[in-house]
Order: structure tokens, then sequence, then C-alpha cells
């Protein structure tokens, strides 16, 4: 521990009070004793204040103290004890005693650790008003003591030294509640000085004849100093509590966004950077560097502070950051480093699932290829080693019902591997769809072509229908596998429909199917993969065709939901936004 930290430094506001205090009662003592004190007795006592107030408070007390000394040591080491009128040779002797006394503290102060580095610190933290209040305070004591000094003067035969004494302590007390603790001791010492000069005898000199009005002087200046430093710390303890409750709602605001969802390492810096208006940056050390992992404001300046949250993460200021801020900034890096690993915690979390629906997907895969996919092919291979044996003569109709199997269980395999291929690119977010305007009255009849069944669905798109946007390839895909499950599903006598309207700022694409449904309650069970609700026949799919077709809406920027359809069915309706009110929409949020 260094000697700054063993031996902390006592304020001025402090010291001055108790030093004026101190002298007043060695004068008086050395008064009452009549001389038993002696000369060099008064001078070494009033140097002994100096050089203890020199060593143990800061420097800017010690010239008022040294001050204040001299005059003790001038009016109280002769006779007549308590008047102002030192000679030549006692002033100079006193004055090199003080000058001495106020060196020598000076310099022990400076061995002991105290250099002036750490004054203007520990004077930037005590500071209790800023630069512009001392100034107008300096200006209201320039103003007000002389003027009212010529208003005394026109009244000194109504009012007595004592009464002169309290209206310039007003005075004071006023300048220190405008302008802080040394504006406040400049005007004591300017209006004991004036009081002096114009109210004590005799006038016009700083000869004090009478003992009573030495003593009542320099009980003003005492009282004066003691009331200003009552006032400095009763607006210092209101700067500090103000700072401290300034320090404490960032504390909370940054301790909800850390407990909130937005706990990541810029969220905290940004809390930072918006209460110190200052550049902040959270470095990690890999290795032997620090690495940038996170940055707000401007950093391109010199770095003021650097704190460690931990032994591999550092936060570094940037900018003018004042010294009480260490507790705040000593919070945010630990609050910093905490978020960095909850991040990553988030992250690893988030593959770990992507990892186990990977899993879980691969699973259903091995299920549906063990029986849906394994059945076509068993058909395609029996009916081509059928054709190949050299033994049987087979009818041209026997052939054609063979190869008719083979293309049927060829055209499943398709489907079936087009639906899990797609499936799992929508499981894994590779979907990249190429978005443009496009007509829906365009893309509908191509959906229909490739469905098995697909000519006896009713369509019903208008050519005027407003453009969408959306891609192409996707939503084909989408209303294929819509249409390929509502002709499945509906009897021949009640065909499927694809109707297309358009709806305020959308255009909704519906397939209707007029076979049994599905209950309210299953309607997102639906697009559950390797799902088929009611549907017993393990050959018509692995139930993939509905869960690609919402994840193809889902990527193109639409809506898929079920519905009853009247009279018993399922009506699926896909919305899509139209151009005009999705380009307005991505301005909105681009601006």
């Amino acid at each position: 521990m260094n000697a700054s930290k063993r031996w902390p430094r006592t304020p001025a506001y402090a010291a001055l009070p108790v030093a004026a205090g101190a002298l007043l009662c060695f004068g008086a003592i050395a008064a009452g004793l009549h001389g038993r004190v002696g000369v060099d007795g008064i001078v070494a006592g009033s140097a002994v204040v100096v050089l203890v107030t020199a060593a143990v408070a800061e420097p800017k007390a010690t010239l008022p103290v040294a001050v204040m000394a001299w005059m003790t040591a001038a009016s109280f080491s002769h006779p007549p004890y308590g008047s102002l009128h030192p000679s030549a040779t006692m002033s100079i002797r006193a004055a090199a005693a003080m000058a001495g006394a106020a060196v020598l503290g000076l310099v022990t102060a400076l061995v002991r650790g105290r250099t002036l580095e750490g004054v203007s610190g520990f004077a930037a933290f005590t500071a209790a008003v800023d630069r512009r209040r001392q100034a107008l305070g300096w200006v209201v004591a320039v103003a007000l003591l002389p003027l009212l000094t010529v208003l005394l003067t026109h009244l000194r035969a109504q009012l007595s030294l004592t009464d002169n004494l309290l209206i310039y302590l007003v005075v004071v007390v006023n300048v220190a509640v405008v302008g802080g603790f040394w504006p406040a001791v400049g005007a004591s010492v300017g209006a004991s000085l004036l009081v002096n000069w114009y109210f004590t005898l005799p006038l016009h000199t700083l000869t004090i004849a009478e003992p009573d009005n030495l003593l009542a002087l320099l009980l003003f200046v005492v009282v004066a100093i003691a009331v200003s430093s009552v006032v400095h710390l009763a607006a210092r303890r209101l700067l500090l509590a103000q700072r401290s409750r300034a320090e404490a709602e960032a504390l909370a605001r940054l301790a909800s966004s850390v407990l909130g969802a937005e706990d990541t390492p810029t969220v905290v810096l940004q809390h930072l950077h918006s209460t110190l208006i200052a550049g902040a940056e959270l470095l990690e050390r890999v290795g032997n560097r620090w690495v940038p992992v996170a940055s707000v404001g401007d950093i391109s300046g010199l770095p003021q502070r650097r704190l460690i949250g931990r032994d591999d993460v550092a936060l570094v200021v940037y900018g003018d950051v004042p010294v009480e801020s260490d507790r705040l900034l000593q919070a945010a890096a630990g609050q910093a480093a905490a978020a960095l690993d909850r991040d990553r915690l988030r992250a690893q979390a988030a593959q770990a699932e992507a990892l186990a629906a990977g899993n879980r997907m691969r699973t259903a895969l091995l299920a549906a290829v063990s029986h849906d996919l394994r059945t076509p092919l068993a058909s395609i291979k029996a009916s081509i080693s059928s054709l190949r044996q050299s033994d049987v003569a087979w009818s041209a109709e026997d052939e054609a019902i063979l190869l008719e199997t083979i293309e049927q269980s060829s055209d499943r395999l398709d489907v079936l591997i087009a639906n899990l291929l797609d499936m799992s690119r929508v499981q894994t977010g590779a979907l990249q769809p190429y978005v443009h305007p496009t007509a829906v009255d365009e893309v509908a009849p191509l959906a229909l072509r490739d469905v098995a069944g697909g000519e006896s669905v009713r369509l019903s798109v208008p050519e005027n229908l407003p453009l969408v946007l959306t891609d192409t390839g996707l939503l084909e895909r989408a209303l294929a596998n819509l249409v390929a499950n509502a002709v499945r599903f509906s009897p021949p006598d009640a065909p499927a429909e694809l109707i297309a309207e358009a709806r305020q700022d959308a255009v909704a694409i519906s397939v209707v199917d007029h076979g049994p449904g599905v209950p309210e309650h299953d309607h997102e069970r639906i697009f559950e993969p390797f799902q088929r609700l009611g549907d017993q026949d393990a050959g018509t799919g692995v139930g993939l065709g509905l869960a690609v077709a919402r994840g193809f809406v889902e990527a193109i920027g639409g809506r898929l939901m079920p519905s009853m359809t009247p009279g018993g069915g399922l009506t699926m309706t896909l919305t899509l936004p139209a151009v005009t009110f999705a380009i307005e929409q991505q301005r909105a949020v681009e601006r």
C-alpha cells in the first residue's frame, strides 16, 4: 500500500477553519499570559500550525493559514497584546518563520507521497461547484464588497463594529452559496481588510489599537471561513448524492439489461456510452494478444482507462472520464465479461439445439426410409427382375403393367426424395429465395402440371390480380405440395379447388379440398414432419408435404394457415404481400 493511501489528505475546507481556530486560541492564551510565552514561543507556535497544515492538508490551504499565523505572531508577541501594531523587524521575522514552516510542511507532504497528480485528482473529486459558478462567486465578491463598504461608511454613526461584521458575514455566506469555498475565503479576507481599514481605530491604517477589535476581527475571519466550509460541505454532499444517484440509475439500467434478453457485450457498452459519453471497447486475451470483441463510440483517441473485468477480459475507456466513475466502470467491466460468456453459451445452446434437431430429423428420415422409400424400390426391383426372366414369356399386356409399376414407383421415389431434400433445406436454413415481382396466374398452372391428378383441380385465378413479391420456384413447389395433399383427400365427385383473390394489401391463394377434414385442435400438428393424420396408408408418402410447404412459404415472406372448409374438408390459405405494400414496408424498415 502506498503512502497516499496510508495518510489521506485533509481537504482545504476542513483544514482552514481548524487552523484558524487553533491560531485564535493560541493568541488568546498568549494574551492572557501577558508575555510569559515570549516572542519566540508565539512565533514557534504559529509556525507549528502552518507546518502541520502544509503537511496534512491540500497545498492551496497553506497560504491563507500562513497569513493568519503571521498576523497572530505579529499581534500577540509583544505588548499591548492583542493590538495589531507590528514592527518592521517583527514582521520580517514572523514572515520568514511562517514561510519556512510552509515550505517544510510541503516538502514533508511530497516525501510522504502526496504528489501534485494526486492533489489534482482529489480536487476534481471534491469540487462542489463548477468553474462557471466559482467565477460568478468571485464577481459577486468583487462587486458587492466595495458597494457595501461605501454604504456602511455613510452609516458609521448608526452602526457598531459588530453590526458591520455581521453584515459583511451575510455577504460572505452568499458568496459561498454562489461560488463555493474559495471565493468565500477570498471574500472573508477582503471583508476583514475593509473592516480594518474603514471601521477600526485608527482609521485608514492596518493597525488595530484595541484588543477587542482585533479579537472581533479574528473571530469574524474564523466564523466566515467556518460557515463557508459548512456551505461548501453541504454543496459537495449534494453533488456526491447526485453523482451517486446517477451512478445507481446507470447500474440499475445495466442490471435490467443484463437480466433481460438483451445482455450482449455491445448492449452493456452502449449503456456505459450513454451514461459517460465516452468510447468503450471490450478486449479478450487470445494467446498473448488482446483481441477486440465489441466497441461503441469513438475509440480513435488515446485510451484513458483500462479495467480488468477478468484475467482474460478487459474494458478500455476512451475520452474524458470522471475519476468518480471507477465503480461504474468496474461494474460494467464485470457485466460485459459475464455478458460475453452468456452470449457464447446461447450460441452453443443454439448449436446444440440445431444438432439435436438434426439428430431428430435423421432419426425420422431413417424411420421413413425403412418403409416408405424401400417399398417403391422393392416394387421397381421386382418388376425389373420379372421382365429380365428368360424362362417366362410375358405378354404385351403383362409387360405394360410391369413398366407402369416401375414408372409409378419411380415417380413416388422422385417425390419422396424431393420432399426429403426440401425438408432438410428448410430445417438447416439453407434456403436462399430470389424474391421478385411475380404474377400468381402464371405460377398456379405450373404448380398443377406436375401433380398427379392435377388436371381435375378447379382453377380460379383472375388475370387482374396484383403482383406479389416472392420466389417463383419456391411458390410453385409450395402450391404443388398443397394441391397434391388436397387431391389425395378429395372425393371424385368433389374435386379440389385452387382459388386466388386480392385482399387489401395482399393476395390470398386458397387450396380447398372436400375430404374428411382435420379437427381444429390438430391444425398445427399437420405441419410437423412425418405426420399423416387420419391416413394409415404408408404408401402415400412420409408426411412431409405440408411441412415443406409451410417452410417454403415462410421463406418467401408469406403465411400459410389452415381452416375448415364449409360443408367439410380442409382449406389451406397462402397469403403473400402485394408488390406495392411490400416495397413500402421495406422502405419503412430501412428508414
